[in-house]
């Protein structure tokens, strides 16, 4: 058994501290999300903070191992790294909130990680070489090749364990701040108990310490910001339920990451944000819906606007996060209607996989500029689309974007992508045709050869103000010159880069 121990218990502490490091290096991704969004930038920030540390980490380590090779320096930087990861919560509930919004949300993130997740991420990386070490020198007939190769075997293995661990288990059934302080504590714990060899006084000051941090860990759990009445992470994003104030009006919102994607009048089933109403454009090409998919569920306000105004339709909703159907029915009035059927799947995949034809479909899963799944935005989605809508059907996307005429633009890419496919198509400002500033841009589709002119008296009398004024939102596309942007396909598509050229003239 001595042996046993004296072989593997250096190899199962960097087991132990492999997993935390691609456990935090995950988790951080989505401690950012809410403040700078799910986006390349984000994620690709992390990453190289991440990355650096190590390296960083891996050089200084192998230095001090070489000159204080003494497994009490080894378990100590364990215990701090421990210390450290819960003084990043901590920090992290405190710095967020304040800088989180006002930081550049392309320079954003790579700042936030530096501040948050570099630190211990090179106290972590330390440990590999000082392993390697102390490995030698634990069993002395081992060579330097074969310590290095038993120790990276450890440590990439551990790493596998925490990356699938955080995906797989950690954050589909607990909060980020449980998984973070969990880490913290295991890290801290494990070196404590193994440096508890040291003098009584230092024992002391440790079993303080910890008590401290137990107590910031049970009042860290209570913290709920003023109207939120839910929150929780999911499989794919932050979730916030909060009531406020909309127009006036008592409102219940549903906050995904950073996007504010949905909302319900407390007591009122009228659509709250205008680019939603204008799902009723299918009734100018197509009044007899009877099949409609909705992709992207959000609070289900659509999908609940269609059962209200057609006896006969059947709607399906393809909603990748199955805990967001959940939610609606429980907090945005979501009916127990045998015409709803609800997909806990991507949009995209949904339409391919499905021999069904559809008379309306509506997508709203990339509803703002943090937002925006790229496979959703290319010109194979559209044709996808397309083929799964009935003769005379009718394609509505909301697009979030700028008509600002410059040299790279996401809107104006994609309203370009959109035309490659649906040569019978219109598109709508939100906000204004002129507006140059970030707005909702409807786009309609067509599956028919008949075009519509939106200033017909026939629709500009309409009683529904959303179809009657349809004309004075409709972008004149044919007077800007398409041909210097790039179509969006799924070799190329550039989205978050495209967007990001928004950010610098919004944020």
């Amino acid at each position: 058994m001595k042996e046993f121990l004296k072989k593997f218990t250096i190899p199962f502490f960097v087991f132990v501290t492999g997993a935390c490091v691609l456990i935090i290096e995950i988790v951080a991704i989505r401690i950012l999300s809410p403040y700078f969004g799910n986006t390349i930038y984000t994620v690709s920030g992390v990453i190289t903070v991440v990355l650096l540390a190590l390296s960083l980490g891996y050089y200084f380590g192998g230095k001090l191992a070489d000159k204080y090779p003494e497994e009490k320096n080894f378990y100590g930087i364990i215990m701090l790294s421990g210390a450290s990861v819960i003084l990043l919560h901590l920090f992290s509930m405190i710095f967020l909130p304040v800088f989180g919004y006002k930081l550049p949300l392309i320079q954003g993130p790579i700042i936030s990680s530096i501040i948050l997740f570099f630190f211990q991420s090179f106290l972590l990386g330390m440990l590999s070489p000082f392993a390697i070490k102390l490995q030698k020198l634990r069993l002395e007939n081992l060579g330097v090749g074969s310590a290095s190769g038993q120790i990276f075997f450890w440590s990439t293995l551990g790493s596998i364990f925490g990356s699938l661990s955080a995906g797989f288990f950690l954050i589909p059934n607990f909060g980020i701040d449980k998984i973070i302080l969990g880490v913290g504590f295991l890290l801290f714990i494990l070196g404590f108990f193994v440096i508890l060899k040291t003098n009584l006084r230092f024992k002391i000051f440790l079993a303080i310490f910890a008590l401290v941090l137990i107590f910031f860990f049970i009042t860290s759990l209570n913290f709920d910001p003023e109207g939120m009445i839910y929150s929780k992470d999911s499989l794919y994003q932050k979730i916030f339920i909060y009531d406020g104030i909309y127009d006036g009006k008592p409102t219940r919102f549903l906050k995904q990451d950073r996007n504010s994607s949905a909302a319900q009048f407390i007591g009122s089933d009228e659509l709250v944000f205008d680019y939603t109403k204008y799902y009723a454009l299918y009734q100018v090409f197509n009044k007899d819906i009877e099949d409609s998919l909705v992709i992207g569920g959000g609070a289900y306000s659509v999908p609940k606007a269609l059962l209200k105004d057609l006896n006969n339709v059947n709607v399906d909703v393809a909603e990748i996060d199955p805990l967001i159907f959940e939610l609606s029915k429980q907090y945005f009035n979501v009916p127990d209607d045998e015409r709803l059927s609800n997909f806990s799947e991507d949009g995209r995949r949904f339409l391919h996989d499905t021999d069904k034809k559809y008379d309306f479909i509506f997508s709203d899963a990339y509803s703002s500029f943090f937002s925006t799944p790229e496979h959703l935005t290319t010109k194979e989605f559209f044709i996808i689309a397309k083929d799964k809508l009935q003769d005379n059907g009718v394609f509505i996307a909301n697009v979030v974007g700028s008509l600002d005429v410059k040299p790279e633009s996401f809107a104006f890419s994609e309203i370009k992508t959109f035309k490659s496919v649906f040569n019978n198509s219109y598109f709508f400002a939100v906000t204004s045709p002129d507006s140059s500033g970030p707005q909702n841009i409807i786009f309609v589709g067509y599956k028919g050869e008949e075009g519509v002119d939106f200033s017909n008296p026939k629709i500009k009398n309409n009683e529904n103000y959303i179809i009657s004024g349809a004309f004075q939102k409709e972008i004149a596309v044919n007077n800007f010159d398409l041909s210097k942007y790039p179509t969006l396909t799924d070799n190329f598509a550039p989205v978050d880069y495209l967007i990001s050229k928004e950010f610098k003239n919004i944020y």
